[in-house]
């Protein structure tokens, strides 16, 4: 299976992904973690622009899409092709959410993505206000950047809400964790 978690920051995203992965390991499935942007040259280069200045809205949607394609060849379709499960923090629907926000249309970059990424069998979407979502984000690291202001929560918020397929779940994430994990299960 292919699961991703998506929402706004503050939601919760990372440890849902550790609780499924062990969840799913104990059941004796191979598992495989991993975030977008990744770690590797595109994704570190993108990390480091919310931090050093943002690039420009071209320039970060080519390295969203380079991040992507090297991630999708070298780790997400080898791994499904061997039938582990696949749990990502973020993936393309962030990329329509944020860089809807910037200006491009995010049916236009699901399209582009979908040619080369594999669609997943599983979005969760966890859902928080966005004074939670604040909240949770000043007690991680003590202040924003570009990417975590009201105004850019709430526009990608939008975006997720519009999201109409059947295989994305709204998950309620101000329960605690392990009631939003149970949540999940409930939905494989």
């Amino acid at each position: 299976m292919f699961i991703i978690f998506e929402g706004i920051d503050g939601t919760g995203k990372s440890t849902q992904v550790q609780f499924l992965a062990d969840a799913l390991c104990a059941k004796g499935h191979e598992v495989v973690t991993s975030k977008e942007p990744t770690d590797g040259p595109h994704g570190t280069r993108l990390r480091n622009s919310a931090e050093t200045g943002r690039l420009s809205p071209q320039e970060e949607l080519d390295l969203f899409h380079l991040d992507r394609r090297e991630h999708v060849e070298t780790l997400i379709k080898p791994a499904l092709a061997r039938g582990a499960a696949v749990i990502l923090d973020r993936y393309y629907f962030s990329t329509m959410a944020y860089q809807g926000l910037r200006g491009f249309d995010p049916q236009e970059i699901r399209e582009t993505n979908e040619k080369f990424a594999p669609i997943p069998d599983h979005v969760f979407i966890l859902e928080v206000p966005i004074d939670v979502a604040l909240s949770r984000i000043g007690v991680r690291d003590g202040e924003t950047n570009e990417f975590e202001q009201r105004g850019a929560l709430e526009g990608c918020h939008k975006i997720f809400s519009a999201l109409p397929d059947n295989f994305i779940h709204r998950i309620d994430a101000t329960a605690p964790p392990e009631t939003v994990h149970s949540a999940v299960l409930s939905h494989l």
